[in-house]
């Protein structure tokens, strides 16, 4: 029975994670990929409302000295690398959005949190871990599957250097919702990395305005 139910498991996360990405790369009628979208989102949502006293049971009291501590620290990596990195390849893009326009710049922040940051946050390690945790006894792996379907839910990008930053991001997250459980963490987390990478320049490659 068990081994049945984890079974299920493996195919449900196969067509919500892998096919259901995937499939919006094919040529098909619109209407069809919205429909599917939509009745997958439907079901997640669903599954989280019968499993929300589970997932409260699992959160964890905060540690927010810790999560500021260490989150400064990921974020000065990564503004620096990120300055070095297109100061040496496209240095025209640095910081463009905020020189040229400014009023996008701030307003994408309360669009990007809320439209983007938030519901990936919520079906990616929310619903994931609380979903398919149990199926790996090994929780590196567990992480690593997670950035991996992460970024796989940015193919549509058609681009490797996008699936490169989106897989590094999500190993970050997913670290920090493991060892956490807690969705305003990953949450901020989310939107302080994403958000720097639209005002550094790089926005366009993850369908930013720029």
């Amino acid at each position: 029975m068990v081994q049945r139910y984890k079974r299920f498991l493996w195919m449900e996360m196969f067509f919500l994670f892998v096919l259901g990405p995937v499939m919006l790369l094919f040529d098909i009628y619109p209407v069809v990929k919205i429909v599917s979208v939509l009745v997958g989102l439907s079901y997640v949502v669903v599954l989280i409302f019968k499993s929300r006293k589970r997932i409260r049971e699992t959160k964890k009291r905060p540690n927010w000295q810790k999560f500021w501590r260490s989150t400064g620290l990921k974020f000065s990596l990564i503004a620096l690398g990120s300055i070095i990195g297109l100061s040496l390849y496209q240095p025209d893009l640095l910081f463009k959005i905020v020189r040229e326009k400014p009023w996008v710049w701030v307003s994408i922040l309360f669009v990007y949190s809320i439209v983007s940051v938030y519901p990936q946050e919520v079906l990616y390690r929310v619903f994931f871990f609380s979903r398919y945790e149990i199926l790996f006894s090994n929780k590196r792996l567990l992480l690593f599957i997670n950035a991996f379907l992460f970024s796989l839910a940015h193919i549509i990008f058609l681009n490797v250097f996008v699936l490169l930053v989106t897989f590094v991001g999500g190993l970050l997250f997913a670290y920090t919702y493991h060892h956490t459980r807690s969705t305003s963490m990953v949450f901020l987390e989310h939107t302080i990395y994403g958000y720097w990478i639209f005002t550094v320049g790089m926005g366009g490659l993850l369908g930013f305005p720029t």
